[in-house]
């Protein structure tokens, strides 16, 4: 008895074991190929602000892509009520922002606002009617965080006011890039006596509060609290952390598995533009590898959501000041070609996000180029070999890899010749944006080959003459460009603000072409 006993409790085993392992099975299946319950996009309006039409059209193409959450980083395009001294020349009406909600919606897309709460506020920082709030009075990227009463006042008026116009469940609370933790005398004192985590989630878990006292989930940037973790458990348990990540190691900020054990969900975001993105050039390999690598590793850790970032600026900014520092007017330090021109990298994201395998880039592009634009095999070659080339850095005036600009003017210019003579048969205009963008670098190059010589120990004022006439057919070159680049973006964004760009562009050959004149 004893024996037949063993041998059913042995095959009992057995079977569980054998249930068990399949519903293992089922279950990592299910998991591996469970979706994202958010597939979203994030819209930088800091600067390059889209007109309505264009963002119904943009949301209509993100629908079409299958996504169903919109990240709006409003910033001073956002008429507040209450603080109407934050919106800028660009900012919307209210009823052209719950058109465009409303329309988000028919299309079953989600619109969450994003509001800093803590860093990357210098539009707001900038009125004197908030400047008492600066961490410091020259970087005025940062609030005080243990302006802690002032700010939660701020902050009540603006979450409530962006919570009766977005029906989202959530309200993005930025928190990212704080740099300044710790660096006013009272802030510092806390951090000696309690860390930079107390010092950050102290602040945090009130603003996050008043998200959740208004009915919705606060979500927040998760590169400072995995960086300073140690008081991470303090925050509400609705945080929701986004793990931005653009192309760098698993964990660049800090261990993310220590905070999902806490109960934390996290989100996951790459980047379709980012430093160091600018106008002459965009580093589409780093961006396609970062969605090849990124969101497969997102799924398997169990990230509930995936946004794509593009950010149209660092949103690091050059002042003009008065006396006491007071601001007069801020400028961005670096630009990025307009979102106009990236549809294959928000394609390629949707495809990703809808394929347990990585997306392969070159298979992608090669497939998009004959769908798309009607391309045969030999031209997708040409267009993948532009989207393969890593962006090449000048700094000192100095190519980061080439021997000299006048080299990587050589290696870029035979692309380039080769991509301007496409002639694709479908989508005629979203394949001159990446023309343009090459055109755009070969006018960068030529300016940089000037700039370096004016720079060269062997400069002497009888090369100015020849130089000027150099930087004139660069600025013939110029006009063009500003004519094109104008069609291409006509209502996508505000005429005023295409001019604005057109003038920022030329200035570096503006200052260098008065410089030289006085040598003449």
């Amino acid at each position: 008895m004893k024996i037949l006993y063993r041998i059913k409790t042995f095959l009992l085993i057995g079977v569980f074991s054998i249930l068990a392992l399949q519903g293992f099975a089922q279950y990592s299946t299910e998991k591996d190929n469970e979706e994202f319950k958010v597939k979203g996009f994030h819209l930088d309006l800091r600067i390059q602000v889209m007109t309505p039409k264009a963002l119904k059209e943009f949301a209509r193409e993100l629908s079409s892509l299958g996504l169903n959450t919109l990240v709006m980083e409003w910033e001073g395009t956002y008429p507040f009520n209450k603080h109407a001294t934050i919106s800028n020349e660009y900012s919307y009406t209210r009823e052209e922002i719950k058109d465009f909600i409303s329309y988000c919606e028919s299309l079953d897309i989600q619109v969450i606002p994003l509001q800093q709460s803590l860093g990357h506020v210098e539009y707001i920082l900038r009125n004197p009617r908030y400047s008492f709030l600066k961490e410091d009075r020259k970087d005025i990227s940062q609030l005080c965080p243990m302006e802690i009463d002032e700010s939660t006042s701020l902050f009540k008026d603006l979450f409530t006011d962006l919570a009766a116009l977005h029906n989202s469940e959530y309200i993005h609370i930025g928190g990212d890039e704080t740099y300044l933790l710790g660096h006013c005398e009272e802030c510092q004192k806390k951090v000696e006596e309690e860390g930079k985590s107390k010092l950050f989630v102290d602040y945090m878990k009130t603003i996050a509060q008043i998200v959740i006292d208004l009915g919705k989930k606060p979500v927040m940037w998760a590169d400072i609290i995995l960086k300073y973790p140690e008081a991470a458990e303090q925050l509400p348990e609705e945080t929701i952390f986004v793990d931005w990540n653009y192309g760098w190691k698993i964990n660049h900020f800090g261990d993310i598995a220590s905070l999902q054990e806490l109960g934390f969900s996290f989100w996951g975001a790459p980047a379709l533009r980012s430093h160091p993105d600018n106008w002459y050039g965009t580093n589409w390999p780093v961006h396609f590898k970062n969605q090849k690598e990124f969101i497969p590793y997102a799924r398997k850790s169990n990230y509930e959501g995936m946004i794509m970032t593009s950010w149209s600026t660092s949103g690091v900014y050059g002042f003009t000041w008065d006396v006491g520092y007071d601001v007069i007017d801020m400028v961005q330090i670096r630009n990025t070609y307009p979102l106009s021109g990236f549809r294959i990298l928000m394609a390629s994201f949707a495809e990703a996000l809808n394929s347990t395998d990585p997306i392969d880039p070159e298979t992608f592009v090669q497939e998009y180029a004959r769908k798309r634009f009607g391309l045969g095999k030999e031209d997708a070659d040409i267009l993948w070999e532009f989207f393969s080339r890593p962006m090449e850095l000048i700094q000192n005036g100095k190519p980061v890899k080439s021997e000299s600009i006048e080299q990587m003017q050589k290696e870029f210019s035979v692309i380039r010749d080769q991509l301007v003579q496409l002639k694709p048969s479908r989508n005629k205009k979203e394949f001159a944006h990446f023309k343009l963008m090459a055109d755009l670098r070969m006018h960068y190059l030529d300016f940089k080959i000037i700039e370096s010589k004016y720079n060269s120990p062997n400069f002497s004022t009888e090369q100015a003459p020849k130089l000027l006439e150099d930087l004139e057919a660069v600025f013939e070159d110029a006009k063009e460009l500003d004519k094109r680049f104008f069609e291409l973006n006509k209502g996508f964004l505000y005429e005023a603000e295409i001019e604005e760009q057109n003038e920022i562009r030329i200035e570096p050959v503006q200052v260098l072409y008065n410089r030289l004149a006085k040598l003449k």
